[in-house]
């Protein structure tokens, strides 16, 4: 048994990979493990992590024949987890050499924090742009407050959590992209306490990732807030957090049809097709009743009885924000 189990999930980051790994070998804790699971990479992750291995006997690889995405290769490292405490390190970040240390001491001092945050900085190509998340200091948060948090990101979502709960709330595999958002949310609804820690996490912001760049992956966080939606009424949540969520699910819908708006032209038509055919399904999901009276009733967010009026009414809405500039 480890202290610390740290997971990787790899694919095509033979250039990042060592910055990963040697920080997470440099790490003040020497109790842990590091579980390494290559996702059919292309390139030379593979090698790297051999190598690795060879060197030290606390890093454990396992390779997949097929690419099935990140939360499918974090879920098979998760079956290899021996550790008290689990996080996660993405290929191309890294931790400071006290952030594993940093954390058991805050699990250890209050053993009903089951969830503790890094302090996460944002690491860009140009140094002097690097920034820390925008996150107000908090003690402790219940776990029920964390997740209302979490809706709006007011509290980020790199953390440490108690394997046995992790364990419990594996990554969901329904959704290729953006599933790590809803693990995020259930570990927090599910913690009797969240802490945060000084330990840092650097996450690098790579020009290409999916948040910087116009793709039709775009479209797929709808179908992370359809399972997220599923999963907790599967929990039998309270009617607060299902109206809680429901409110954000449809800002997102609003705001996805916005992206639609802005880059159709950038997009191919079977993109769009397909980006289309998940906001009206989305849209069709939606339970009106939990929407707030306001939202109900503002120009723009109305959900509206019918689908092609509900599109004019999003267009409409987004030509006149283009004409006034906002």
């Amino acid at each position: 048994m480890s202290k610390f189990t740290v997971l990787v999930a790899v694919y095509n980051a033979a250039a990042t990979l060592p910055r990963c790994l040697d920080s997470l070998l440099a790490q003040t804790l020497s109790d842990i493990q590091v579980v390494c699971v290559d996702d059919a990479s292309t390139d030379d992750s593979w090698s790297v992590l051999e190598q690795y291995a060879r060197r030290d006997q606390r890093i454990v690889i396992r390779h997949l024949d097929h690419n099935q995405g990140q939360a499918h290769a974090r879920n098979q490292g998760l079956l290899l987890a021996d550790g008290d405490y689990t996080t996660f390190v993405d290929s191309d970040d890294w931790l400071s050499a006290d952030a594993l240390a940093q954390a058991v001491s805050v699990f250890e001092a209050h053993p009903a924090t089951d969830s503790v945050l890094f302090d996460v900085v944002y690491c860009y190509d140009d140094a002097s742009r690097n920034h820390s998340y925008d996150m107000k200091p908090f003690e402790v948060k219940t776990g029920y407050d964390a997740f209302i948090d979490s809706l709006t990101w007011t509290i980020h979502g790199v953390y440490a959590v108690r394997t046995e709960l992790h364990r419990r709330f594996p990554y969901d595999e329904t959704c290729r992209t953006y599933s790590d958002d809803n693990t995020t949310r259930l570990h927090y609804y599910a913690s009797r306490e969240v802490r945060c820690c000084k330990g840092r996490y650097y996450y690098y912001q790579h020009p290409q990732s999916t948040s910087h760049i116009v793709s039709r992956s775009r479209y797929d966080f709808l179908l992370a807030n359809r399972s997220m939606k599923r999963q907790l009424k599967e929990l039998h949540v309270s009617q607060d957090i299902l109206n809680r969520y429901e409110n954000e699910m449809w800002l997102n819908i609003v705001g996805i049809y916005q992206f639609y708006f802005l880059h159709r032209h950038e997009l191919s038509k079977a993109d769009n097709r397909y980006g289309l055919s998940l906001l009206h399904d989305c849209w069709q999901r939606i339970e009106t009743q939990r929407l707030r009276p306001h939202l109900r009733r503002k120009f723009g967010y109305c959900p509206m009885r019918h689908w092609p009026l509900f599109r004019l009414q999003e267009e409409l809405y987004f030509t006149l924000k283009r004409l006034i500039g906002r």
